[in-house]
């Protein structure tokens, strides 16, 4: 069986990351979407609430499993004997990190492989935290998550 892991904060989950999802999906029997808990990085969500979310979002997918982690994500990944980390490229700024992590993690496990899904055209500007800037100022956020997400984030900027 063919696994592969999808790590990110997913703070929140957007209509890019889902797509990335869908299509990574095809590429295996079974895909975990990591959620990422980095204490150095400061979320809006929680990370109960942004796996609720992921969890919401991907319901439809049948081979995902959404999961939290607070370490390695190369240690889950052998823990769940994933062969593949996903992950998903929007511009020239997101490959140079995306690189440079690939090179990291292949020094520490050249086992597992990092395969990159560009963004489709139309999700290519759409990022958490753009989404996150358009609920602060109450914009529209149709087209950019799904709408129990959307509720969600305006939940948080009203409160």
């Amino acid at each position: 069986m063919s696994c592969a892991i999808y790590p990110g904060t997913f703070d929140p989950m957007t209509i890019g990351h889902i797509d990335i999802v869908k299509r990574a999906a095809k590429l295996f029997d079974e895909l975990y979407v990591l959620i990422l808990d980095h204490s150095a990085k400061q979320t809006l969500f929680t990370l109960a609430e942004r796996k609720e979310l992921c969890e919401h979002c991907l319901v439809t997918i049948p081979n995902v499993k959404v999961c939290t982690h607070d370490g390695l994500t190369l240690d889950f990944a052998r823990s769940h004997h994933a062969g593949a980390l996903i992950r998903g490229v929007r511009q020239i700024k997101d490959y140079e990190y995306e690189w440079n992590q690939a090179m990291c993690n292949d020094h520490i496990d050249c086992n597992i492989e990092t395969i990159l899904l560009f963004a489709r055209p139309e999700h290519a500007f759409i990022s958490s935290s753009t989404v996150k800037d358009f609920a602060r100022y109450h914009q529209d956020l149709n087209g950019l998550v799904n709408q129990e997400v959307a509720i969600a984030l305006e939940k948080k900027y009203r409160d």
